[in-house]
């Protein structure tokens, strides 16, 4: 059975992205769960995928709740609708949305389809991950670690700022020793060239 591959992009970043396998048969629900998974988001909201043409322009809707579509025709379940019945071309793409209120969009595009799909792997499969992935609420746990990691590693706490920094040129103005010495010396060579 092919597979097909998926890039998905965070919106606001395109640098921030994941790369989804997905069986032909799988349907957007899978999908849905693969990429909420893959950028480490919660379950909790409804989503919706569009179908969309090169310039992002929202189409049909895909959703995880049945709706209606604003021409009064109704949306396809994400559950019902396996991805392969939306696929018409080899780039073809898709918006995903997430959180209705929190308006999280990704860009989702098919990068390639495999013939032939790997008996020992479990699909969807996120295959790339590349980015940290946005903080869905408040700092995200990861990133609060690197934070802690490179203030241990640079002792950033707030009592070493105080010491070292702050004091050059805190005095009444005057040049120090050094400086003075050191502008002496530079003023000797230049008149010396000419």
């Amino acid at each position: 059975m092919p597979l097909f591959k998926f890039r998905v992009y965070w919106e606001d970043d395109d640098n921030i992205y994941r790369d989804i396998v997905l069986k032909t048969g799988q349907t957007f629900h899978s999908f849905h769960e693969a990429i909420l998974t893959a950028f480490e988001f919660d379950h909790k909201h409804k989503a919706s995928f569009f179908a969309s043409n090169d310039n992002w322009n929202r189409g049909r809707e895909i959703a995880s709740d049945v709706l209606v579509n604003k021409k009064d025709a109704p949306a396809l379940s994400m559950i019902k609708t396996p991805v392969s019945a939306l696929v018409e071309k080899p780039d073809e793409k898709f918006v995903y949305t997430y959180d209705p209120a929190k308006k999280w969009t990704f860009l989702v595009e098919l990068i390639g389809i495999d013939k032939e799909e790997d008996s020992k792997k479990e699909y969807p499969l996120c295959v790339k991950k590349e980015g940290v992935a946005p903080a869905q609420t408040g700092i995200k746990g990861l990133a609060n670690e690197r934070l802690m990691e490179i203030e241990e590693k640079y002792d950033l706490s707030s009592e070493d700022m105080s010491e070292g920094y702050g004091k050059e040129g805190d005095d009444d103005g005057g040049s120090s020793s050094e400086e003075e010495s050191y502008g002496s010396e530079a003023e000797s060579e230049g008149s010396e060239d000419f």
